[in-house]
């Protein structure tokens, strides 16, 4: 994909991230549409990088042509990977009762480390292993949806999973994420982002629009007026997806060979004191994720997204950082290294 982009508007921008930029004119797939093909095979082949990856160390075989959706970070309450397996869970209930028109095919890795101590976090990759191993074994579910958890997600994999993916899960609750740049990274590498109005995905929004970016969920403000009255058992109990979803859960279909195992991740999750409020988002995400998945089916509007994502990137270069904390801070004059 670097060699693509600085086909288009030169090499200077890998020194100077700001003029990547020049990239956003190439997002109009119809006077593009070499570009565009371009584009998508370039994602194709770092789709298939990740894929022998996860392959080797998941044994999990991720088709090419499903969307790759993708959330790796450290494994913490707050970050609410159970949030995304919810979701999982959903697609799969779906597909178990024939919910499939205008189906997109789907991969979802999820990678990280837990602290060695944290009981939640080691039982959340507990439970996804084994929400992976009853999906990728069920042969009416085939190549329409696969769960894979990476272990020992590291830099090195980052260099093979940032290229690939197609949807980046940022999925804090709001007011719980002071920032992060795996998003960014995501960001620049033509992935688009699911996620809550929160940390860095703020700043990502502004950089390139409401229209090429998957909000969801409640806010920083709301967040804290539900304190008072949360009450997800009323919540799951009005909704006929999520009531599906916490039966499978609850019904031990994900652990029939070790009863109770979940019983403390579900319980915390109908806590009314639970501060991540995952059953609270679960609705709004569950219809970005359908529009995320609508949005993958265009190919041409996908990838005009894409694009337009790596050209609005250059804002989160550390050079602009450094230089936004000379000019109001340091006020340093630079040097002639000549």
């Amino acid at each position: 994909m670097t060699k693509l982009i600085s086909s288009k508007i030169g090499d200077e921008w890998i020194a100077d991230l700001s003029k990547i930029k020049q990239l956003k004119a190439y997002a109009n797939g119809s006077n593009n549409k070499d570009f565009h093909a371009r584009w998508q095979a370039a994602k194709t082949t770092n789709k298939r990088k990740l894929a022998e990856l996860v392959k080797e160390e998941c044994g999990v075989d991720f088709p090419l042509d499903s969307m790759f959706d993708v959330q790796v970070k450290r494994i913490h309450e707050y970050k609410r990977q159970l949030l995304n397996v919810l979701h999982i869970i959903h697609l799969y209930n779906r597909i178990r009762r024939g919910d499939t028109a205008d189906w997109t095919n789907r991969c979802v890795l999820i990678g990280g480390k837990a602290a060695p101590g944290y009981f939640m976090a080691k039982r959340t990759i507990k439970l996804i292993n084994n929400v992976a191993e009853i999906i990728n074994s069920d042969p009416e579910v085939g190549n329409k949806l696969k769960l894979a958890f990476l272990p020992n997600y590291r830099v090195s994999s980052m260099e093979l999973i940032a290229p690939a993916t197609d949807l980046s899960e940022q999925i804090s609750t709001a007011g719980k994420e002071a920032s992060g740049t795996g998003n960014m990274k995501f960001m620049m590498n033509g992935a688009l982002t699911i996620g809550t109005y929160d940390g860095a995905n703020i700043e990502m929004l502004d950089a390139v629009g409401v229209d090429n970016f998957f909000l969801f969920g409640l806010k920083v403000d709301e967040v804290e007026q539900m304190k008072t009255h949360y009450d997800p058992q009323s919540m799951i109990a009005a909704d006929e997806d999520l009531k599906a979803v916490f039966h499978l859960l609850e019904s031990g279909h994900f652990n029939i060979e070790e009863p109770g195992i979940f019983n403390q991740i579900i319980a915390a999750m109908k806590d009314p004191h639970d501060p991540w409020m995952t059953v609270a988002d679960f609705r709004s995400y569950i219809e970005a994720q359908q529009h995320a998945a609508s949005a993958y089916r265009d190919r041409q509007h996908w990838t005009r997204m894409s694009i337009t994502n790596t050209a609005c990137s250059g804002f989160f270069s550390t050079d602009r950082t450094m230089q936004d904390y000379n000019n109001d801070i340091w006020k340093l004059n630079p040097m002639d290294l000549g």
